[in-house]
């Protein structure tokens, strides 16, 4: 099967062309990787005659898939610009990554509420979309449904498993959430947008 094809199981199918043809171009080893806990993409830059690599978790819905390929070639180009001279998410990716979206943008590719959601955070993009709450609850809302549940929408004292370990929600400090770990009465912190399995709603206490 051809890169087109294999491209266009995972991101909106008249960007695959684009996509296929950077592969080429920029001679990248682009890999769809299994699902990362800390990470969507990953760009690594030449070493020892190896190519560009780039890999983006399968997971993703394919808008989400799409800019975090974008993303990582944006790193691509900044290394072939500047090699190791500048900030890995500084003004020149910065600028690099708005260049490489304008594609999409052009072919009308995302939905309107979503087009101008990543328009306004292109103005100052940050290291992930997961940085930036609002591209993340949009690109989300694209996922299929499943049991997994936002953090940030359960019930204070509800409980909630993750990786088969069972947390309490607390209340929000500053940006995250204090979870307690059942087993351990240790307290972990939160991202709003950490997906979770709900286990039950807190009780009525009235």
């Amino acid at each position: 099967m051809d890169k087109v094809k294999i491209l266009a199981k995972y991101m909106p199918e008249q960007a695959a062309p684009v996509i296929a043809r950077w592969i080429d171009h920029y001679k990248c080893d682009f890999k769809v990787s299994v699902k990362r806990s800390t990470k969507m993409g990953d760009y690594r830059a030449p070493f020892k005659g190896q190519n560009h690599r780039i890999s983006v978790n399968h997971d993703l819905n394919p808008y989400g898939f799409l800019i975090t390929t974008v993303h990582e070639f944006a790193h691509l180009l900044t290394w072939n610009e500047n090699k190791n001279k500048v900030k890995p998410h500084g003004a020149e990716w910065k600028t690099n990554f708005k260049r490489m979206m304008q594609p999409f943008f052009d072919m009308q590719l995302f939905p309107d509420e979503l087009h101008q959601i990543i328009v306004r955070y292109l103005q100052n993009p940050a290291a992930s979309s997961c940085s930036d709450l609002t591209l993340f609850r949009a690109l989300q809302a694209f996922n299929a449904t499943s049991d997994l549940r936002f953090v940030e929408s359960l019930p204070v004292e509800s409980s909630f498993m993750l990786k088969n370990r069972l947390f309490k929600k607390g209340n929000k400090i500053r940006t995250r959430f204090s979870c307690v770990e059942v087993s351990t009465g240790k307290i972990y912190l939160f991202h709003p947008m950490a997906q979770v399995v709900l286990i039950a709603p807190a009780d009525n206490k009235d």
